[in-house]
């Protein structure tokens, strides 16, 4: 199982995300839970710092673990820019958990 962790602040902002675990929906190299989750991730982190030019401070392991948090001293309109394609992340992964729920698990606190 895929275990994704939203942080937000106290008005709603992404603070950070993290994700552990494998979702073992098939052999690996076939598993395309795991392949949409991890596109899905590393996409918005990617764009947030190409497009944003924002540096999350990131971890990751090869043992299905990442983790992302956003600087909080941004400018609103690059905070702003940040959330949206933070927002996207989540959409997309919750359209993966809608579908393949017995193997993704997102929460938000």
């Amino acid at each position: 199982m895929i275990y994704v962790q939203i942080k937000q602040t106290t008005d709603g902002k992404i603070s950070s995300f993290k994700m552990k675990g494998h979702a073992e929906f098939a052999e690996n190299g076939q598993d395309i839970v795991c392949a949409g989750a991890s596109a899905v991730s590393i996409g918005a982190i990617n764009a947030i710092m190409e497009l944003t030019k924002v540096e999350p401070m990131i971890k990751q392991s090869k043992g299905g673990f990442l983790e992302c948090k956003i600087p909080q001293q941004l400018s609103p309109e690059i905070m702003a820019n940040v959330q949206l394609l933070l927002q996207g992340m989540v959409i997309s992964l919750q359209t993966i958990e809608r579908d393949y729920g017995k193997y993704i698990k997102i929460t938000f606190g």
